[in-house]
């Protein structure tokens, strides 16, 4: 996400990482399209995630295995989900939406939002810009 705010191809309004998820509260610029953008993020990281689990999980790589001709594993899904937010109210809702998500039931990530490191609550909650790469959306 750094180095696509860096590069002036998006604006990162706010984001969790998950265990099995990633939610990303993002702008286009307007020359990028949606599609490069996350072709590029998720083939960047989708790498990233690979040589991490080749170098200190190849067990759990193995769960990633696939058979097919262009790769041998799968990191994400296809078809990522995208939603287009075209008013400011659906925003601050996904914001929240997102900032809550690890301390819900289901996960226990954390005990409050702005404690759960993956995350940009922090940067809302306490004004903490752990991160370097969020605009404000509010």
């Amino acid at each position: 996400m750094r180095f696509l705010v860096k590069e002036n191809r998006v604006h990162v309004f706010g984001f969790v990482i998950m265990p099995n998820h990633i939610h990303i509260l993002w702008q286009m610029q307007q020359r990028i399209s949606r599609a490069d953008v996350q072709r590029d993020f998720l083939k960047y990281t989708a790498q990233q995630i690979k040589f991490d689990l080749e170098k200190h999980h190849p067990q759990v790589l193995e769960k990633f295995r696939v058979h097919v001709k262009d790769r041998k594993y799968q990191i994400w899904e296809h078809r990522p989900l995208s939603v287009d937010l075209f008013t400011k109210e659906v925003l601050l809702q996904k914001l929240d939406y997102i900032r809550n998500n690890p301390i819900q039931e289901k996960w226990r990530l954390s005990d409050t939002p702005e404690n759960y490191f993956y995350s940009s609550a922090k940067f809302y909650i306490c004004n903490e810009d752990d991160w370097g790469f969020i605009t404000p959306c509010i």
